[in-house]
């Protein structure tokens, strides 16, 4: 465990998404074209220490990982308790 002092730390993130189509029409679909994080640090110790720490919480993070390597989606529907099945 690195042991720095952080008084504050926060992330900001925005989506560029889009939504096209028709539920009507059997037609919608959605996607996110790119994903900005913007990490916010207070920190009184030197600036390579703090840039090593958020580098390693970047490594960590699930959020990021889902987002720059695809996984593959396991998906289960249960409607009125019984798992179906969708074409």
């Amino acid at each position: 465990m690195k042991k720095i002092s952080i008084l504050s730390a926060k992330v900001h993130v925005e989506l560029d998404y889009f939504l096209t189509g028709s539920v009507k029409e059997n037609s919608i679909q959605n996607g996110v074209s790119k994903v900005r994080s913007i990490f916010e640090v207070e920190s009184p110790e030197p600036e390579n220490s703090v840039k090593e720490v958020i580098a390693l919480a970047k490594q960590g993070c699930f959020a990021e990982t889902i987002v720059t390597k695809a996984v593959p989606l396991d998906s289960t529907i249960v409607l009125n308790g019984n798992e179906v099945v969708l074409r």
